[in-house]
């Protein structure tokens, strides 16, 4: 008899029946293996996660099957037990890296069996490109993705050398996550990592979008458009070199959901009538019941001085004129870092939350190196091995824990900028600098399964990337492949290697399980998508706890995969865990942009135009 035949009465005791089956069927699975959805190229590490929640069960191999077969390709011991982390009690790396063939497959090991996975040459094929959908959808100013102009009253000048209040044009830029702040630490430094993107693999990267970020050809890369439009903020931001502004409105931004052109915000000078655009100062600022911990200017005005520098390098042949602003802005800015040694914090309002940067001598050092680079000058060398000795380890790396953004960049780019300019003993103590970081990770993933190292703060899929990304140019400065486990399985907890099996990238890859619920007002209000979007990430649960305003709105499929130690969410409530950021996003476009140029280089084949 068909299905929907069935009386109703016979329905309902049949999907009753169905759902307790299924529920009984579920309560027996207690192992699980987690992969990278992406899938893997024939030549990387290939390695994934067995987990369970059985007390007491353990495996000791494990099969690879042709998906279209069903026949088992490669055997592997599992390895070791791990034990316990997080809501498991024991964990196997599986490693299959031996295998070197293409096609589609799963893993099998005890009772539980993987989603199908690929391992192919092109399995990296257009990821590049794929984040900067929500680089584009974060613009101030014009929006491509709405079609529609937003904040471009931007802003009036507090904290400055001029009369309070004067309107000055600091409209463009990015917004700097769900909400519509921006700051110039974050947007520097994601304009650096784009540059950078295509300085190093520029083969990756295609053209199918025009300035304004619509869609069509103009003979640029949609990486460079992106990152000239961050450098066209950039300028606004430090209009004449006696002047440099370091953030654009603050947290009476957060009323509530809404699209960025439908911001009705009032800062005093009406409804959607213009933003504070705040001085940088370098000392404490904030207008209501908290201020920020500021000492200087260096830390922003490092971060000006790089992009800029490197920047007026990449459009020395495309753009002489643009190139030159650039070059002489990349001065200033630099003279503005030395005017005031010490870090320019972000600045609260009503609530205690900020951008907490504790250090500034690596800003300074990646400014010193990136005009190094543009000038010769062996005096900006000297300044940059200078400051490399005062913080030779980002001093996250070997922590549990840390304060907002209180270590930011996250790595630091300039120890490669210098190392890549020089041949003499002190490019092997730059490359030992990152070493002796990585090692300090690797001590402590050495202990889990997930060879997880990076601490569970507010953004630490931000630390994963950034992490990941300084295993690459360890690996790439020194040919040691050491850490190059630990550097994939970074990469793999990013795209589902993790105790939620969850791709932290919306959209990417476009079947796999992603964040369907971000913390935004572009889905929440109207279901657009965010694709290319790179979510906070897992946080302990000691910080998910003490969070204010933070509600669940919708039951946990992942429930099963929470614990005492780390919790993520895919829901919109989880402003901790599952809100998308604007420089975690652009840092990731490098760490793609390096890992398709891998596969690249390594067929020989040209890219597609992204997914």
């Amino acid at each position: 008899m068909p299905f929907l035949t069935l009386r109703p009465v016979l329905l309902l005791v049949f999907l009753l029946a169905g759902r307790s089956a299924a529920v009984a069927f579920a309560a027996e699975i207690q192992s699980w293996i987690r992969i990278n959805q992406l899938g893997y190229t024939p030549a990387s590490v290939k390695v994934a996660v067995w987990v369970s929640k059985s007390p007491g069960e353990q495996i000791s191999e494990f099969e690879l099957v042709d998906a279209a077969s069903a026949k088992v390709v490669f055997k592997g011991a599992a390895g070791r037990n791990f034990g316990s982390y997080g809501p498991f009690h024991s964990i196997f790396r599986l490693n299959f890296s031996a295998y070197k063939n293409e096609g589609a497959f799963y893993l099998r090991a005890g009772k539980a069996v993987s989603a199908q996975f690929k391992i192919s040459a092109g399995a990296y094929n257009g990821i590049a490109d794929f984040p900067l959908r929500y680089m584009r959808q974060q613009r101030s100013g014009f929006n491509p993705f709405l079609n529609d102009s937003c904040h471009t009253k931007d802003g009036y000048v507090i904290y400055g050398p001029v009369p309070e209040q004067t309107h000055i044009d600091v409209s463009g830029g990015w917004h700097d996550a769900t909400d519509y702040l921006q700051y110039a630490a974050t947007s520097a430094n994601a304009t650096y990592h784009l540059l950078a993107a295509f300085r190093d693999f520029p083969a990756v990267f295609t053209d199918s979008h025009l300035a304004n970020g619509k869609e069509g050809a103009n003979g640029v890369p949609d990486v460079l458009d992106e990152g000239r439009w961050g450098l066209n903020w950039l300028l606004k931001m430090h209009p004449r070199a006696d002047w440099m502004f370091n953030q654009l409105a603050d947290d009476r931004d957060h009323i509530g959901f809404r699209l960025p052109d439908k911001d009705s915000v009032d800062y005093g000078w009406g409804k959607a009538n213009g933003r504070p655009v705040y001085f940088l100062t370098g000392e404490p600022q904030g207008l209501g019941k908290y201020k920020n911990r500021a000492t200087g200017t260096a830390s922003t005005a490092g971060k000006f001085a790089s992009a800029f520098a490197l920047g007026s390098r990449i459009y020395s042949k495309r753009d002489k004129t643009f190139a030159q602003l650039l070059r002489l802005k990349s001065l200033s800015a630099y003279a503005y870092g030395l005017k005031k040694r010490g870090v320019a914090q972000t600045a609260p309002n009503k609530a205690p939350y900020f951008y907490e940067e504790d250090n500034w001598v690596d800003d300074m050092e990646l400014g010193s190196a990136a005009l190094y680079r543009l000038t010769g000058n062996t005096g900006y060398l000297k300044r940059a091995i200078g400051y490399s000795k005062q913080e030779h380890i980002t001093p996250w790396m070997g922590a549990d824990t840390a304060r907002h953004y209180q270590w930011y960049p996250f790595h630091n780019f300039g120890h490669y900028e210098i190392a890549e300019s020089i041949k003499n003993r002190q490019r092997d103590t730059l490359i030992g600098y990152y070493r002796e970081g990585i090692d300090k990770v690797w001590q402590k993933a050495a202990r889990n399964g997930f060879y997880r190292g990076v601490p569970f703060i507010w953004c630490s899929n931000n630390l994963t990337t950034s992490f990941a990304i300084q295993c690459y140019l360890y690996r790439k400065l020194s040919g040691d492949r050491t850490y190059e486990q630990l550097e994939q399985a970074c990469f793999d907890w990013l795209f589902g290697c993790n105790p939620w099996g969850k791709s932290m990238v919306y959209g990417l890859p476009a079947d796999g399980d992603t964040p369907r619920h971000p913390h935004s007002s572009f889905t929440l209000l109207n279901n657009f998508p965010l694709d290319g979007a790179l979510v906070d990430g897992p946080v302990y649960a000691s910080i998910f706890k003490s969070l204010k305003g933070l509600q669940l709105y919708a039951v946990d499929p992942y429930s099963d995969f929470q614990s005492d130690l780390v919790v993520y969410h895919d829901d919109f409530g989880d402003y901790s865990t599952n809100e998308p950021t604007m420089d975690g996003t652009a840092s990731l476009v490098y760490l793609l942009a390096a890992k398709e140029n891998e596969a690249l280089k390594a067929t020989r084949r040209k890219p597609s135009l992204g997914n």
